[in-house]
């Protein structure tokens, strides 16, 4: 009878889980009780970051009452544009205010706080629609430079506007958020000379856009939006590939 005995008790022994310690009980609920509870932490830490930007966005486009209250609308514009890592330049002045290596500027703009500002460079900026209550003021301005800001979309092109007696050079090129309804607000600005419209991904027919925007401003001269060397563009506006020139037949002519 002792032989069966140890037999039960090595076999007892071999479906316990390794190591000598006894194994803990599962959680309540087992392991879909587990992932759920540790999918909602991610989805609350998810929810928190997203909060952050956004405040840290809406901080960093405030408008500069201070500033603008004390020293006027052209310094108000300075300081915002150069606490964005940018570029400002008055008019009569040859040279660019900007900022270190260190992202520190000089404050010497403020003795020209009644020379306008003609000349903005924010590129790369996080300069939204927000942003853009501190430059509406500014009746001379005849350069700007919103390539490469994340933020910019159609709401913020709609607010341009307030420069169109002004305003000459625009570049948009690089903005992610551009479509071609907020291409069509720009109508308004009839002494554009020069639009960049360079990669736009949002811009599903950059050929036809191109050809409107050459129509709604005949004086201005656009670049970027054109159709791939050797593309055709149908009357739709959307491209097709060019087709190899070994591949076509002798005296075809492209539809």
């Amino acid at each position: 009878m002792a032989a069966p005995r140890a037999l039960q008790q090595c076999r007892a022994f071999a479906r316990r889980p390794y190591g000598s310690a006894a194994s803990p009980d599962p959680p309540k609920g087992g392991i879909l009780q587990y992932l759920c509870n540790r999918f909602y932490d991610i989805e609350y830490l998810v929810g928190w970051s997203a909060t952050l930007r956004y405040r840290n966005l809406r901080r960093k486009n405030a408008y500069c009452g201070y500033i603008k209250d004390n020293y006027g609308d052209n310094a108000a514009a300075a300081y915002f544009v150069l606490s964005h890592r940018g570029r400002v330049r008055f008019q009569g002045q040859e040279t660019w205010y900007c900022v270190d290596r260190r992202g520190n500027f000089s404050y010497d703009f403020i003795e020209l706080q009644g020379v306008p500002v003609v000349d903005i460079d924010l590129a790369g900026s996080v300069l939204n629609y927000n942003g853009l209550d501190n430059l509406v003021k500014l009746t001379a301005l005849k350069s700007l430079d919103l390539s490469r800001c994340p933020n910019v979309d159609d709401w913020t092109l709609s607010r341009l506007q307030v420069f169109k007696d002004s305003l000459e050079e625009l570049s948009l090129a690089g903005c992610p958020q551009v479509t071609e309804r907020g291409l069509a607000c720009l109508h308004l600005l009839e002494h554009l000379r020069r639009l960049d419209l360079s990669h736009l991904p949002s811009v599903s027919t950059p050929g036809l856009i191109r050809i409107l925007v050459e129509e709604m401003l005949p004086r201005c001269e656009v670049v970027g939006l054109a159709p791939a060397a050797g593309a055709q563009t149908r009357r739709d506006g959307r491209e097709e590939p060019a087709v190899p020139s070994g591949d076509r037949r002798a005296g075809e002519i492209p539809a």
